[in-house]
């Protein structure tokens, strides 16, 4: 069996929380794009969303930790050694081991040199999600086979990468990306200033396969009277903000029979059950964990709000435009979000959701006036759904992506 000419390189696989990798992925293979897999890490998420049971491709892992596997390691690392391109890679790392002396630095390297060593002879081009970790790996390898390589860029690993790094991960001179693609016009504008050629960067959004979701719901209409249903899905981090989310709904007035529901896994559940608790509001609140795809589009036909107060994180990260923004839209789940980042794009405040700022107070009375005007908040849900197919489908992107990688592996004449 002939080797795909491409290989794909991925943070981890499968992951629930990103549903747009395996939507990308699946849409490129079913679209006639041959590619294998490269996972840095094992899959940790017990379930699985319906979109990775599609996927043919098949998956290699790394070496998810280089102590975990040495022989592996240290073979890769003698056959690394002998191939063309190893002292190019190996001077640029050292490079970027001075000014970044962390063991991620260093286990980068080593799996770079495992997937330098196990690439099949019939590779052409690399292709990385992300373009912190996985980009750093498959430029060390790329570079040691002589291979051009490229990636997709979205949010955390832009905005909490060093400007030194994205610059010289841009740059021809540096063995620096074929092309980069990235999913909002905020993150397109910042790499373009950040390279050399600014054509070397595409914006491609997400966007959604409508065929994967069911129509809207006939939904009734909603009476002032009626239980407010508010429901949140994402990671339990500090970028989601639902710290501010739980202080504002414990300043809902007492006249809102509200419920929240969360979807999501993350660190900050025993913090955020703490705070719920000592706000006296923890009987109204649901943390159903991580679901697959159909349990959160279910959640979402069956209640009233979306809710996602996104802010910038400590330490710079923040949200690009979140796909379940547009997975709310498809359902005309009425939207709060807040105007960070990319979510401008999609949402526009007071004609497809109400984009409020993330302090509690201001959050609280954006629901109470969503919650009482029922007619406005549903015309603003259905401009979303309206704007999503208009604007938001993925098709476009995919088939700019797919002639992008297609010239990625194209022989050479």
């Amino acid at each position: 069996m002939t080797t795909p000419p491409l290989a794909v390189l991925v943070k981890g696989w499968p992951r629930l929380s990103e549903t747009f990798v395996a939507q990308e992925l699946v849409a490129l293979e079913e679209g006639g794009m041959p590619f294998e897999i490269w996972s840095l890490r094992h899959p940790t998420d017990v379930k699985r969303h319906p979109l990775h049971d599609r996927l043919q491709a098949r998956v290699r892992y790394l070496p998810e930790y280089l102590y975990q596997e040495p022989d592996r390691v240290w073979a890769a690392r003698a056959r690394a050694q002998r191939l063309p391109g190893y002292a190019a890679a190996y001077a640029i790392w050292r490079a970027d081991l001075r000014r970044d002396a962390s063991p991620n630095r260093i286990r980068r390297f080593g799996q770079a040199c495992v997937l330098a060593a196990e690439l099949p002879g019939d590779v052409r081009g690399l292709y990385a999600h992300f373009l912190h970790t996985p980009s750093s790996v498959a430029r060390y390898a790329a570079i040691m086979r002589g291979l051009p390589w490229s990636f997709a860029a979205h949010a955390k690993d832009i905005w909490t990468s060093p400007d030194w790094e994205l610059r010289e991960k841009l740059d021809p001179a540096q063995h620096g990306a074929r092309f980069g693609a990235t999913c909002t016009a905020l993150n397109a504008a910042h790499l373009r200033e950040l390279a050399g050629d600014p054509g070397r960067i595409d914006l491609v959004y997400h966007g959604l396969d409508l065929t994967r979701f069911p129509p809207p719901p006939a939904r009734a209409p909603r009476r002032v009277s009626d239980p407010f249903r508010i429901l949140s899905v994402g990671r339990l981090v500090e970028k989601k903000g639902f710290d501010n989310l739980i202080a504002a709904l414990a300043l809902l007035p007492d006249s809102i029979d509200w419920r929240w529901t969360h979807i999501g896994g993350g660190a900050l559940r025993a913090t955020l059950d703490a705070q719920a608790t000592a706000a006296g509001i923890a009987h109204r609140i649901t943390w159903r964990g991580a679901c697959d795809q159909p349990d959160v589009i279910a959640a979402m036909r069956d209640h009233d709000l979306f809710a996602l107060p996104s802010r910038i994180a400590s330490d710079g990260d923040r949200d690009g435009l979140p796909n379940v923004l547009m997975e709310a839209a498809s359902q005309t789940l009425p939207i709060l979000s807040t105007p960070v980042s990319a979510i401008p794009e999609f949402v526009t405040n007071g004609t497809h959701g109400v984009l409020s700022d993330d302090a509690p107070q201001a959050l609280a009375d954006a629901m109470t006036a969503m919650q009482r005007d029922p007619d406005g908040t549903r015309a603003m849900a259905q401009a979303a759904h309206d704007r999503l197919k208009r604007d938001f489908l993925m098709a476009p992107g995919i088939a700019r992506l797919h002639d992008r990688l297609s010239d990625l592996i194209r022989p050479a004449p």
